[in-house]
């Protein structure tokens, strides 16, 4: 079985470096115009700095920790949530959050790297982002994600054995996909609203599966960061408000040396260096 697990990491991270999971990247359904973001309430502030939750703001000190400036706080939550998954409609697919606010949402792929001092990192940050976990990735060690669902980062599917779904038959990617809600559930206490198909590869059964396994949205992606830089799929190279990054636990094998902290560290220089600061995904969708 470890054999096993470990052929499967190697082979994902090598395909992993090489696509930066956007192989056939399609393109996402369309959403509604953004609604106007009103600016954070006093206690509001005060509400999210003192939660000690992902968004509230950590001290100067935490981030020259790292070698990184603190972040901007982020707006306050809108109000009504601008991606509703509404009733007996399929389950939108999305790329980025309708938002006039310099937010981007952060997403951490897989699960194959489990390095201990990224929990710290993100202690410490106190930056939000959603882990997309795949159990064939992660089961090897559950236990190691556990700190980060009790710091209040989001637990979302992608998949049981992280498949082309397009190749499989529907019922398989129903397998896949509430396969991975029930065990993602049973261990971390939630079953996920949100699922990322593996390669960012979809069709109108894995929306049909999604919905039945009572997914809330496909989350695709706009930016991946890779070893030092981020790929973008727009031409002007720039990140835009909402954009949701995709980047993946990975390890100094497949950064060419570099830990994950290292990457994350820059991935968020990279946000903060375009003016934007990062929100909860969660609270949009």
């Amino acid at each position: 079985m470890k054999k096993t697990i470990a052929l499967w990491a190697a082979l994902t991270a090598a395909a992993l470096l090489v696509t930066g999971c956007t192989a056939e990247h399609p393109a996402a359904a369309p959403v509604s115009d953004p609604p106007t973001s009103s600016a954070p309430t006093p206690s509001a502030s005060r509400s999210a700095a003192g939660s000690g939750a992902p968004g509230a703001p950590a001290s100067a000190a935490a981030y020259r920790k790292w070698g990184l400036k603190p972040f901007a706080a982020p707006p306050a939550p809108p109000a009504v949530k601008p991606v509703v998954r509404k009733p007996g409609e399929p389950v939108p697919v999305i790329s980025e959050i309708p938002t006039r606010e310099k937010v981007v949402f952060l997403t951490i792929d897989d699960g194959a790297e489990k390095d201990p001092e990224f929990v710290t990192m993100m202690k410490d940050l106190k930056v939000p982002f959603t882990m997309f976990l795949t159990d064939a990735a992660i089961r090897a060690d559950y236990g190691y994600f556990s700190p980060l669902v009790a710091q209040g980062h989001g637990v979302a599917n992608h998949t049981l054995t992280h498949p082309n779904l397009r190749t499989l038959s529907p019922e398989a990617q129903r397998r896949e996909i509430c396969g991975q809600q029930e065990k993602l559930k049973r261990r971390y206490g939630t079953a996920p609203r949100l699922f990322r198909p593996p390669y960012g590869n979809w069709n109108e059964a894995t929306r049909t599966a999604a919905g039945a396994c009572g997914v809330d949205a496909i989350v695709l992606w706009r930016e991946s960061m890779q070893i030092k830089n981020m790929q973008y799929q727009r031409g002007d190279r720039k990140l835009h408000p909402g954009d949701i990054v995709l980047a993946h636990f990975r390890g100094p094998s497949e950064l060419k040396g570099r830990t994950m902290t290292e990457m994350t560290a820059t991935m968020l220089r990279r946000i903060q260096e375009q003016g934007f600061t990062v929100a909860r995904l969660e609270d949009y969708v």
